[in-house]
């Protein structure tokens, strides 16, 4: 699907594909899909026993665009570029790399703004509610469309690592390693009220329309843009944002009004505005409330350790230092379940200074620890 025109540490030039499904899934939420579509882009080559499969799970803003370029024209690759590709630390040499826009997305999967086949109009806010377990199950749907039988590993940050979570609990004989980076059990109460408040911020746009703002011909930027401010406000350290925009100011002149006169204001807005022009409102809306109701050990009385009894495979958590809003403490607590339910893991809390975006950066430490655990992987499946 790829071939090597930006040198030979990239995938080169690749084609996502669109595979439709007709088989139902029914949802958490008690609603069914008949039948929906998966965005996929993978990378490397499938060994002739399929053993050698790893599968990306996406955060909050991400898709399937996961590496490589989709022309010769594109100015940037795919969000985790820096650790996908030949020789990198998951080493598409070595391994075959499946990503995927989840359900519920807006870059190709079937989600808000896609078309609902029954009606012929958007989806909007009539798109189920979909959880992480409910990505799982499609995610297996899809495992056995490629015949992949068991991931040698899944892998994933944020609340790619949530998905890779409840990977290993629902279907531990699927996965043979679960690598779960800069993640949490469960939400904190802190990090509920920050997605309330970015969802309440689209609600109120005046374009929001109850989410049917496809059908007016508008988007509620406004609401949208505030959302990824606020957003990207926590996944960045006071250190990241001191050390990069202290007090600077555009002007030594001081304004006295409301125009953009802190390098940190235009830096936000430039972000929020950079969002709005690929995300959907109500893909955020629902992204948001997926990681709220993220809690595996809810069902069993709340004791993570029980949860994880389940779980077959081996573990890696990784976590960052200066990650503040999934804070190497949370991390820890996952370790510590596993390892009360006598399951085999590894941890690492990688110095870091830019905060929860750590997990994107090409910090060389984490790749150096992310690259050995892979290749380990690897040599287990003859690659």
């Amino acid at each position: 699907m790829s071939k090597p025109l930006f040198g030979n540490a990239s995938v080169g030039i690749v084609t996502p594909e669109i595979l439709h499904f007709d088989q139902a899934i029914r949802l958490e939420c008690g609603r069914q899909l008949n039948q929906f579509d998966l965005a996929v882009e993978t990378y490397g080559t499938l060994n002739a026993d399929r053993s050698n499969a790893v599968l990306v799970c996406h955060a909050l803003s991400g898709d399937h665009h996961a590496a490589g370029y989709h022309s010769a024209e594109d100015r940037k690759p795919g969000w985790w570029d820096s650790c996908i590709g030949p020789g990198k630390p998951i080493d598409t040499n070595r391994l075959f790399v499946v990503s995927l826009n989840n359900l519920g997305g807006c870059a190709g999967s079937s989600g808000p703004a896609s078309i609902n086949p029954e009606t012929g109009t958007y989806w909007g806010s009539d798109f189920p509610m979909v959880t992480v377990r409910d990505w799982v199950r499609a995610q297996a749907m899809l495992a056995d469309r490629l015949g992949i039988e068991r991931w040698a590993a899944c892998v994933g940050g944020s609340l790619g690592g949530m998905q890779v979570m409840q990977w290993a609990i629902d279907e531990p004989e699927r996965v043979g390693h679960a690598v779960i980076i800069a993640a949490t059990p469960k939400l904190s109460a802190q990090n509920i009220a920050f997605n309330e408040i970015a969802r309440q911020a689209i609600f109120s746009d005046p374009d929001f329309h109850s989410g049917r703002y496809l059908e007016q011909g508008v988007t509620p930027e406004r609401g949208l843009r505030l959302a990824r401010m606020l957003g990207h406000i926590t996944y960045l350290s006071d250190e990241a944002m001191r050390e990069k925009f202290g007090r600077m100011r555009r002007s030594d002149i001081l304004g006295y009004d409301f125009d953009v006169e802190f390098e940190v204001e235009s830096y936000l807005r430039y972000q929020g505005q950079q969002f709005v022009s690929r995300f959907d409102a109500n893909t955020y809306l629902l992204m948001t409330k997926a990681l709220d109701y993220f809690d595996p050990a809810a069902e069993y009385g709340g004791d993570l350790a029980a949860a994880m009894e389940r779980v077959q495979c081996r573990s890696l958590v990784i976590a960052f230092e200066a990650d503040w809003r999934f804070s190497p403490e949370r991390s820890r607590e996952i370790v510590h379940a596993l390892v009360a339910a006598r399951k085999p893991v590894a941890y690492v809390s990688v110095p870091s200074s830019l905060g929860h975006d750590d997990f994107l950066m090409p910090i060389p430490y984490y790749h150096r620890v992310l690259g050995d655990y892979l290749a380990r992987v690897a040599r287990q499946h003859g690659t």
